[in-house]
């Protein structure tokens, strides 16, 4: 291809292009990653939160392009503008048969909270989910169960934004609504039943409460009876023992046994799969069980497990009585309950910190609501 005096010259004068190549590769390689990343970002970055004195490693870090993505529930949320009253509006408990809560809003501002509650609870039944398909005229009674327990779930989400401000609003103004819980469906996703024992066989004691992955569990052979135990039955959370020689029998109700610490450890496991955190969220990872080194997490998710059991006792386990055999438990026939996922679903906080009872003031409020 080449005269022959040209490759005769190349012969007796080699050079090495190998290196001077790799080289040039090596540096474009570079040059085009550092472009790239700076165009489209370190899809690795990590952001963090910090929960405890600077230089103790008490700090989140979670991946900047997970922090992006967003709760998906947040796209559909509704709300709608309130309507400050006027003098002599009239009231919708002058206007509607047998309205027992919400009574005192103007006509205006009643309807347009059973339209939201539509929207968040049963877009697609509409109004007959819980006034049936009736005239208007029939709206008053209470022939259906969801009439009844909306009612009774308005008075709950009053007691909430109410009472428990220290949980809810920890942050800033953020509040709950029907929403938080629901997303749109009849029945809110991870709410739960009692499932213990979960062997279908005569055996008893702590073998039959564990080793079996439920949902209530997190999918681990951890225990599966800690909510009920925790945020029903007013249990104390505790571990066993620091000491390995203590007074006392796992036999007399009062001593810790492993089997405690087992409980709360699932307990622990299902708060951080409810909010997408770890444990040095709420504690300082050097002393678990030390309340003067827990983060100021651990003061908003303690008032959220007293909320929580306050709760269910008073306001969803009587609704056994009004709700249908197919909407309780499959083993113990038990209402449906509430615990942090139901709200949060993965999240630091519902709706990302979405403020959702800005628009809603009738449920903040068992009193006259104030309108701005």
């Amino acid at each position: 291809m080449f005269p022959k005096w040209f490759d005769d010259w190349n012969a007796k004068n080699p050079t090495n292009i190998f290196g001077p190549a790799i080289l040039v590769g090596i540096v474009g390689s570079a040059v085009f990653a550092a472009a790239f990343f700076v165009s489209v970002g370190q899809p690795y970055a990590t952001a963090s939160t910090q929960t405890g004195p600077r230089g103790t490693g008490m700090s989140i870090p979670e991946f900047k392009y997970v922090l992006a993505e967003g709760d998906p529930t947040i796209e559909d949320y509704y709300t709608d503008d309130p309507i400050v009253p006027s003098a002599g509006d009239p009231l919708a408990k002058d206007i509607y048969e047998n309205v027992q809560v919400l009574g005192d809003l103007t006509e205006d501002n009643f309807n347009r909270l059973m339209n939201a509650m539509t929207a968040w609870v049963s877009p697609e039944q509409g109004c007959a989910y819980c006034h049936g398909d009736g005239d208007l005229e029939t709206y008053g009674e209470d022939n259906l169960y969801t009439k009844v327990v909306s009612r009774r779930m308005i008075e709950m989400t009053q007691n909430i934004n109410e009472s428990w401000d220290g949980h809810v609003n920890a942050n800033g103004e953020v509040g709950v609504n029907c929403s938080t819980c629901h997303r749109g469906q009849n029945v809110p996703s991870e709410i739960w039943f009692k499932n213990t024992p979960v062997l279908n066989t005569n055996m008893a004691g702590w073998s039959a409460n564990q080793n079996r992955a439920t949902s209530t569990s997190q999918a681990t052979s951890l225990p599966s009876d800690q909510l009920e135990k925790y945020l029903l039955d007013y249990e104390q959370i505790t571990v066993h023992d620091l000491e390995s020689r203590v007074a006392g029998s796992p036999g007399d109700g009062e001593t810790r046994t492993i089997q405690h610490t087992e409980r709360t450890y699932s307990l622990m496991n299902y708060f951080s799969n409810s909010l997408g955190v770890n444990c040095n969220f709420c504690h300082n990872s050097r002393a678990f069980y030390d309340t003067e080194q827990v983060t100021p997490q651990w003061g908003t998710a303690s008032l959220g497990i007293s909320m929580v059991q306050e709760l269910n006792n008073e306001y969803l386990v009587p609704l056994a009585e009004v709700l249908p055999e197919d909407r309780l438990g499959p083993v113990h026939g038990d209402a449906p309950k509430l615990a942090c996922k139901t709200c949060h679903k993965g999240y630091q906080q519902p709706y990302q910190g979405l403020n959702v009872i800005a628009d809603w003031p009738e449920l903040a409020t068992t009193e006259t609501p104030e309108y701005e």
